[in-house]
């Protein structure tokens, strides 16, 4: 569909691109987008974190979609501070290659799609663990450009897309970030999508005008359709 982009686009690349490279690759090219979350949605995160806290004599229990207050010490079940919460995450992206696997479906469903699209990440972790991220998506089969951010991802969707008249999806597991890509791209396709199904069980509604995806299946089915490929 439309232009093709340079070969570059889709191969894995190991530097660090930073948005700009990302636009300025993305210029010009007249197939849809697809920018997609990571963890819970391409890489497993609940599970890998659960086998991180286990090894440090902790536990995650799914008693609310939160992190707070739900970290546990396994010995006596005091709760994790919330700087003990923040040092743990701070451990576990440091060495997330050696924890995160790929979620079920991802990476044929995005291989399926990738020659009738382009592909990028975005994904809310410090950009310090960019490069350790990098390492896990391509060892899984994921060459695509990625951003890490803890900013909002509305205005860096909206960056990406720009004023070129393309399909565009967004995947994400968090409500919030799909409001937020709503509001800097309102013709931008929302998909909510979550790996863990314990944890999706007590997600809150993202709302109306958001398509919740079961799994990478129909997550393909739904953009497929938007992009008129179906």
């Amino acid at each position: 569909m439309g232009s093709s982009m340079p070969s570059t686009f889709h191969r894995a690349d190991r530097r660090r691109l930073a948005l700009n490279d990302i636009i300025a690759m993305l210029l010009g090219s007249k197939k849809p987008l697809i920018i997609c979350d990571v963890d819970e949605v391409v890489l497993e995160f609940i599970v890998p974190f659960q086998n991180y806290l286990a090894s440090i004599d902790h536990r995650l229990h799914a008693d609310s979609f939160h992190l707070d207050g739900n970290v546990r010490r396994i010995a006596d079940d005091v709760p994790a501070t919330k700087g003990e919460v923040g040092a743990f995450l701070e451990a576990f992206f440091s060495t997330q290659d050696k924890w995160q696997t790929p979620a079920r479906g991802a990476s044929a469903a995005l291989a399926g799609l990738k020659d009738d699209a382009d592909i990028v990440f975005l994904t809310s972790m410090p950009p310090r663990h960019q490069m350790v991220r990098r390492t896990v998506l391509d060892l899984h089969g994921f060459p695509y450009p990625i951003i890490a951010t803890e900013e909002a991802k509305g205005p860096i969707a909206g960056s990406l897309i720009g004023n070129r008249s393309i399909p565009s999806v967004f995947l994400d597991d968090i409500a919030r970030n799909l409001h937020s890509v709503h509001e800097h791209a309102p013709s931008c396709l929302l998909i909510n999508l979550m790996a863990n199904e314990a944890f999706k069980a007590l997600a809150p509604d993202p709302g109306e005008g958001v398509h919740k995806a079961r799994d990478w299946t129909h997550a393909g089915e739904l953009i497929r359709a938007h992009f008129g490929t179906s």
